[in-house]
């Protein structure tokens, strides 16, 4: 399957799931508003979440995948089938025991995540009893995390792709079902977490015994190549995820900023992470298993046209995308969140966070798409030096920004560190020689970013004539569509006629599964 086709596999799935998320969260936004039942909630999301990226998909992912292609390449598919089974069984009894410890220590693990929240008891306590129902889910999708790994070494795609969209899913028959049943609809949330976490794992067992990959449970045992896995995921649990530790940086500050502001960010980041679920994680899943393969290949000239075409097209839909979220994120969040208990005030909070983060977008989707030139070299010590220095950095600029200006200056410096991430991990790469710019990236990527600014001073004449924040709903979803609608094809004129893109050559790659 060609990078292209999988980059779509991916990203179709992604889409889907990543809309089902905003009818979730217009539907969270409508019940929750955003205070401090909100608040304790989000916290309660974020805590198994963060743990999941750090240590289920970032860490484990990024040293797992490179072995197990190593395996299936050299040693034959039977010697990979038992490396995974030894790794399931490693992986669940250890977060099995991360799972037990956190929920005893869950109110002091709460001081840490969220100080702020301990000025208000009966927030606090709500986040805790939150959190307890919703970590479990930790355990089950690390091991979906592991199943997605082996089906996207294999190029089966589907899913992997697909499985986050059974979390939404039952997010938004929980908040529907199980509200009356519940104390709030904040608990009957968490309890769809919990009950997502089981599902995603049937589901990917089933794929997994479906392409012949079927990973039979075994008591845990440590062999070489586990010792060699556990090793590699060390520097990856940060490498992979400072990101995320970010976002957890942002989560503890922000709880310390006013009521509230714990819902802003993640609201404003729930919109960022479209375009970087469907572009950024799409591109970096596909990525990482193909250079995996072509770099134990013979020719590893295979791996650098495909790092380049990954960066090509992760900008010739990222950088769009960003500005177009730049001059749009108010109405944006007018549009998709203000109704019931998310008012007027919420909303400008929102999008000028959304405004921020938008100028952080194309690095965060580069990080995803650089970090597989260091994993599927077996390197994931260099990942971790560099998000090392670039969270020192965000917490540096969170205290000098967040005193004059608040929950902004948290999206600032967010945005400002994530684009020194992307900047060093390009350069080390293009240092050692694994990563030189070919002609065709070099041609096209200033044509990609005209056609982008052309495209933003489009809209942003648009939205200046046509657009009223106080409209009536259905008037301002009309002309959201038409705005989006009219940028689209703005774009699409400019970067075909600037040659920033050609798209009968897209139509022929996505046809014939051309390497592209």
């Amino acid at each position: 399957m060609s990078l292209v086709r999988s980059i779509a596999t991916v990203s179709g799935f992604t889409l889907i799931s990543r809309l089902l998320g905003f009818a979730r969260d217009i539907m969270i936004a409508a019940m929750l508003g955003a205070g401090g039942m909100a608040d304790a909630f989000f916290v309660a999301f974020k805590f198994p979440n963060l743990f999941r990226r750090l240590f289920g998909e970032g860490a484990f992912n990024a040293a797992f995948v490179p072995l197990l292609a190593g395996d299936i390449e050299k040693r034959g598919i039977d010697v990979a089938r038992e490396f995974a089974a030894r790794a399931m069984s490693m992986l669940v009894l250890i977060t099995g025991f991360l799972v037990a410890i956190i929920e005893i220590t869950m109110p002091w693990a709460m001081h840490v995540f969220a100080p702020g929240f301990a000025e208000d008891p009966e927030k606090f306590a709500l986040a805790v009893e939150l959190s307890r129902i919703t970590f479990p889910y930790l355990a089950f999708i690390s091991a979906v995390a592991l199943m997605s790994g082996v089906l996207n070494t294999l190029h089966r795609y589907a899913a992997a792709a697909g499985a986050p969209i059974i979390l939404n899913i039952c997010l938004i028959g929980a908040l529907l079902g199980l509200t009356p049943m519940t104390e709030t609809p904040a608990h009957a949330l968490s309890w769809g977490v919990a009950i997502a976490g089981v599902a995603q794992f049937i589901c990917l067992v089933i794929a997994c015994k479906r392409a012949g990959f079927a990973i039979k449970w075994q008591l845990p045992k440590i062999d070489d190549r586990v010792k060699l896995l556990g090793k590699r995921m060390i520097p990856g649990m940060i490498g992979a995820g400072v990101y995320q530790l970010n976002l957890l940086i942002d989560t503890m500050l922000a709880s310390l900023v006013s009521d509230g502001a714990v819902s802003w960010l993640y609201y404003a980041d729930r919109v960022h992470q479209l375009p970087l679920g469907v572009i950024g994680i799409a591109i970096g899943t596909a990525l990482l298993p193909t250079l995996s393969r072509q770099l134990q290949g013979s020719d590893p000239k295979i791996a650098m046209y495909s790092q380049n075409r990954g960066i090509e097209i992760a900008l010739l839909l990222t950088l769009p995308s960003a500005i177009a979220l730049g001059v749009m994120g108010i109405p944006i969040i007018n549009v998709l969140f203000e109704r019931g208990a998310f008012g007027t005030s919420e909303t400008l909070m929102t999008g000028m966070a959304l405004t921020i983060f938008a100028f952080g977008l194309p690095a965060s989707v580069l990080v995803k798409v650089l970090a597989p030139g260091f994993f599927a070299r077996e390197d994931t010590k260099t990942p971790i030096r560099i998000g090392i220095t670039a969270m020192v950095i965000n917490i540096a600029l969170i205290v000098a920004l967040m005193p004059a200006f608040g929950h902004l200056g948290i999206a600032a410096a967010t945005s400002t560190s994530v684009w020194i991430n992307a900047l060093s991990l390009g350069w080390i790469l293009h240092k050692r020689g694994d990563l030189v710019f070919d002609n065709r990236l070099k041609r096209r990527v200033p044509r990609i970013l005209l056609s982008s600014v052309l495209m933003g001073v489009a809209l942003w004449f648009a939205i200046t004539w046509l657009w009223q924040n106080d409209a009536l709903s259905i008037t301002r979803i009309i002309t959201m569509a038409g705005l989006v609608c009219g940028g689209l094809l703005v774009y699409a004129i400019t970067a075909q006629l600037c040659g920033a893109t050609s798209f009968s050559e897209l139509k022929t790659t996505l046809k014939r599964g051309k390497t592209v």
